[in-house]
């Protein structure tokens, strides 16, 4: 069962997908699959070159930008931010957990300025369409680093949206 967690209307992210996910892909009105996650991070995962051959087959554009975890690059931001601008349609990034390709978007937003900060944050927390706590910027959840983001305060991105405009300006 395909586990796409939408962070706006056009952008998705997903943890590893395979063949049947790309199948879901398609029927939902996916142009463009990202993959984030280099080959050989985990046992067992697909080739990235099988699932790209597998989505051109289906007609799906496929990019890959391979981010090892916790170690983002400019580079790998750029291309991400590139890509989403090409992109025809609405695009499904996935890494291990989904996390990554959440970070890659929101940095790639924060990077090209095509959304504020505050609006950065409140799609990275917000809940999925099934109420499930959103996409993944997981570390804002952390009472630390979220009171940087929004202030001081009680309430945390726990997947409300109630955050229109931070407290207090600050940066990722």
């Amino acid at each position: 069962m395909s586990d796409f967690k939408k962070v706006t209307d056009t952008v998705s992210v997903s943890p590893q997908i395979g063949k049947a996910d790309i199948d879901a892909a398609k029927d939902a009105g996916f142009k463009l699959i990202i993959n984030n996650r280099p080959d050989g991070e985990e046992g067992g995962q697909p080739k990235n070159d099988d699932l790209a051959a597998y989505a051109a087959d289906k007609g799906l554009k496929w990019a890959t930008i391979p981010v090892v975890g916790g170690q983002l690059t400019f580079e790998s931001i750029e291309m991400m931010a590139m890509a989403l601008k090409d992109a025809d349609g609405p695009v499904l990034a996935y890494c291990r957990s989904g996390t990554r390709s959440c970070t890659l978007w929101s940095l790639a937003q924060a990077l090209t300025g095509a959304m504020e900060t505050p609006d950065i944050l409140a799609h990275a927390c917000a809940k999925d369409h099934s109420g499930r706590p959103g996409a993944g910027l997981l570390p804002l959840r952390h009472p630390v680093l979220h009171a940087m983001v929004f202030g001081t305060g009680a309430d945390r991105c726990d997947g409300n949206t109630g955050h229109s405009r931070p407290r207090r300006q600050g940066r990722l």
